[in-house]
């Protein structure tokens, strides 16, 4: 069954979803804006313990529940200590080079809901300055934040009400270009969050039911490794949502949607595999198949765990990943139609 997909709705959710700050552990604000979201739509919602989201479509069908999941958890940092001079120095949420973050703006949240920006750089920032600042190697104990106040020692900024363990968000600066691209970070997996989102606008406006009882994990742990670990009773198949890698050996694009065979957890579920690969080939939906071989997903945390269900993974082609992110608009609208495929066909 071919699914309708507004173009419109999902990229401006998507822009929305971009902005709103989420680093892994720091995700109410985003999870109670995907809540409303889903609320527009009739969708059941129900909390997991960890703050996740669990929203549920009837099927034509009971006897079997298919699960599709995707996380709004970003990368990020958290104060690790306030320096002498008034700067931060932080530890990273999330698996990403330092390089990929230096010189981006960022915001520092206080757990009193204060929030101030700064700008992470090394602590030899200035080539008139210092020797090392083109070799001085770029690990944790190198980089720092600098604050966007008149701050000069560790008690300015204890008087802020920074404190150790306060959360810190990249700037992701969202664009939709004119030719489709969208460049941001945060792509992983905002993307693939706004591609469910298009499938219950789709359901909403044009009322057709899954095949199966359909239930979408919105997670929020998933860059530490256990966004699903947990998941609900019941499910029998999983896919998991998140970007499509690009680079050496991978043919994806960023129009693509792509369909991993495995990753670095191992294969693939080979029957949904195929299954996916026949309905885009049907649909004639861009797709690439390709194996990730520095990848590790939602359905591998929720296997890992010992649930019992079959698993997948696909998602929009995504380039530069855990830096700055680019894919097009086809690849999030090929993604979502794929997916409504797949749940609307036994």
């Amino acid at each position: 069954m071919a699914i309708t997909i507004n173009q419109e709705y999902t990229i401006s959710l998507l822009k929305e979803l971009l902005s709103t700050a989420s680093p892994t552990g720091f995700t109410h604000d985003i999870i109670t804006r995907i809540a409303e979201e889903a609320g527009k739509f009739g969708v059941t919602t129900e909390y997991n313990q960890k703050g996740g989201l669990i929203l549920t479509l009837d099927g034509q069908d009971a006897s079997k529940t298919i699960a599709l999941s995707a996380h709004v958890d970003t990368l990020g940092a958290m104060v690790r200590a306030i320096k002498s001079q008034g700067t931060i120095r932080f530890t990273i949420l999330g698996g990403f080079s330092m390089n990929s973050i230096e010189n981006e703006y960022c915001t520092i949240h206080t757990r009193s809901g204060k929030t101030y920006t700064g700008t992470i750089l090394s602590v030899q920032p200035s080539v008139h300055v210092y020797d090392e600042a083109r070799g001085l190697k770029r690990e944790e104990e190198n980089m720092e934040v600098r604050i966007d106040e008149l701050v000069s020692s560790k008690e300015d900024v204890q008087q802020l009400g920074i404190q150790v363990g306060d959360y810190i968000s990249f700037d992701a600066r969202p664009v939709v270009t004119p030719s489709g691209y969208i460049k941001s970070r945060h792509l992983d997996d905002k993307a693939s969050v706004a591609a469910l989102f298009a499938l219950l606008e789709s359901q909403h406006t044009h009322q057709w039911t899954p095949q199966y009882r359909t239930q979408f994990l919105i997670s929020n742990y998933e860059e530490v490794g256990h966004g699903t670990a947990y998941i609900p009773e019941g499910i029998h198949e999983m896919i998991a949502v998140d970007m499509g890698c690009i680079g050496d050996d991978l043919s994806c694009k960023e129009t693509d949607v792509s369909i991993c065979a495995k990753d670095s957890s191992g294969p693939y579920d080979y029957a949904m595999t195929g299954k996916l690969i026949e309905l885009a080939q049907a649909e004639q939906i861009a797709y690439a198949v390709d194996v990730y071989p520095h990848y590790g997903s939602d359905a591998s945390a929720a296997l890992r765990a010992g649930n019992n269900i079959r698993a997948a993974l696909i998602g929009p082609g995504v380039h530069a990943s855990h830096s700055m992110e680019r894919t097009h608009t086809d690849a999030v609208i090929n993604t979502a139609k794929l997916l409504g495929a797949y749940i609307t066909t036994k």
